[in-house]
């Protein structure tokens, strides 16, 4: 499965309203592995910088007005992004900026051009309930290192969303007694530890003939004690008598 992590930087909130695409920001991965293969493109907006936006991302107009515009770059994004799921957090800003962009340009809209979208702040609403889900608080809480984002970036939002969702999606959890906390009395706390077992090839062990006839023996057991009463059956089971 290819999945692509995406992320934009804009020059304000309404899409349909003259905002403008500034930076995309995408990073691969296969099969839960990242790949090391990424997009990272600055974008000409063909219009001034409004003073909220920069001071969100900084990326002032002077600093973009060299960049290649949408039209230039359109190609480019497309190709890397056909057929895979989009992984997004807040998937309707991104998608609506990026379908605002190809309407400009007669193209057609993304959904017609990947395979799909998950929204991961949608994923994290339903897992954390009534908490604060921005990416910094998923970082925090999921013990992803967000240290360098002083600012946002959509390379660096994209590789931390990466992150985040390979945590958020882990496959089974363990639980570990921590051993430092609780002092004075307290007792250990019990905290989870995700273990991504997608990366193990997990052994299958069949029973033999010998323990398929001993579990057979035991049901029969079990069988005559309850008087027939048994809620479970095992037809397949060898039966001994």
């Amino acid at each position: 499965m290819r999945q692509i992590f995406f992320d934009t930087e804009t020059t304000g909130l309404e899409a349909n309203g003259g905002d403008r695409i500034v930076e995309i920001g995408c990073v691969e991965m296969v099969n839960r592995q990242l790949t090391g293969r990424y997009l990272h493109l600055y974008v000409n907006p063909e219009r001034d910088m409004p003073e909220e936006a920069f001071n969100v991302h900084g990326l002032s107009a002077e600093f973009l007005s060299d960049k290649p515009k949408f039209a230039e770059i359109v190609d480019e994004f497309v190709e890397f992004v056909a057929g895979s799921e989009l992984v997004i957090h807040n998937a309707a800003f991104d998608i609506g900026f990026v379908n605002a962009e190809l309407k400009r340009l007669g193209r057609p809209v993304i959904h017609e051009q990947i395979g799909g979208v998950r929204d991961t702040l949608a994923m994290a609403r339903e897992m954390f309930p009534g908490k604060k889900n921005t990416l910094d608080a998923l970082c925090s809480r999921l013990d992803v290192d967000n240290s360098k984002r002083e600012l946002h970036g959509a390379h660096i939002d994209a590789k931390l969303l990466a992150q985040v969702y390979i945590n958020m999606t882990r496959g089974q959890d363990s639980l570990v007694i921590d051993e430092s906390a609780g002092e004075g009395g307290g007792g250990g706390e019990l905290r989870i530890a995700a273990v991504d077992l997608s990366r193990y090839a997990l052994p299958v062990l069949r029973a033999g003939e010998a323990e398929l006839a001993l579990h057979a023996k035991v049901m029969t057991e079990l069988d005559k004690a309850s008087g027939g009463k048994r809620i479970w059956q095992d037809e397949q089971a060898p039966q001994v008598s």
